[in-house]
């Protein structure tokens, strides 16, 4: 049931300027290299997705005008769309960035959140997301530890996030953490790996949903966290 709520993010590079920059998706015949991939989850019925800084930082900063990003999403009836995403605000701060997509004639189906607070060792949790481009895949484990500290993007530390040995690799990025009722609980965010390996060693880190549902209306309605707009 959560896994029509999550979206699969692509990172593109254009070689030139398009003529047009109409249009919701990038034509096929648009030279464009994939710069990376990653996963968001459906905020609202308005077309906002929630996923890290870190998966589309290139987007945020791009001065050139030739970067894109292409979201791959499942409406309420089950058809699989593409869209090309707006980034409207993000924070480097908490690795939190928000996308839109114009999603008119396509009801999306947002996730349903959870709480954080409640949180205890040793519960069951879930990450879906897009490791390696593998569209969909679940992965299980236990809530490992709570109130971890985790460097973010600008160098300072993200406090209280959740870790977990659920497997997050490449790709799981900005995915959601959810519980076994499906509600999110955590937005999947960083890995431990082994050295010279690229493995994962089973020390994962989400960012609670209570900071992310604290910042994200903020981005959505400013572009800029709270913290920023003094």
């Amino acid at each position: 049931e959560t896994s029509s709520s999550v979206v699969y993010i692509k990172d593109l590079e254009l070689t030139k300027l398009p003529k047009s920059t109409s249009g919701n998706v990038l034509a096929e015949d648009e030279n464009a290299k994939v710069e990376g991939t990653g996963s968001g989850f459906i905020w609202d019925r308005f077309g906002h997705i929630v996923t890290n800084y870190h998966v589309v930082a290139k987007l945020a900063t791009d001065k050139s005008g030739l970067q894109r990003c292409k979201v791959t999403l499942v409406d309420s009836r089950g058809n699989s769309i593409i869209r090309e995403a707006n980034i409207i605000g993000f924070d480097p701060e908490y690795d939190l960035a928000v996308l839109k997509v114009d999603a008119v004639g396509n009801e999306l189906k947002p996730v349903t959140f959870g709480t954080s607070r409640e949180l205890q060792v040793g519960q069951s949790c879930f990450a879906i997301g897009n490791p390696y481009g593998y569209e969909n895949t679940l992965t299980t484990g236990v809530i490992s530890g709570l109130g971890r500290e985790i460097p973010s993007q600008n160098g300072k530390a993200i406090r209280g996030a959740i870790q977990t040995d659920a497997a997050i690799n490449s790709g799981n990025s900005g995915g959601p953490l959810i519980n076994s009722r499906g509600h999110v609980i955590g937005v999947n965010t960083a890995t431990f790996t082994r050295k010279g390996t690229g493995i994962s060693s089973g020390v994962n880190f989400a960012i609670p949903i209570d900071t992310a549902v604290r910042i994200v209306p903020y981005l959505i309605v400013y572009g800029t966290p709270y913290s920023d707009r003094y």
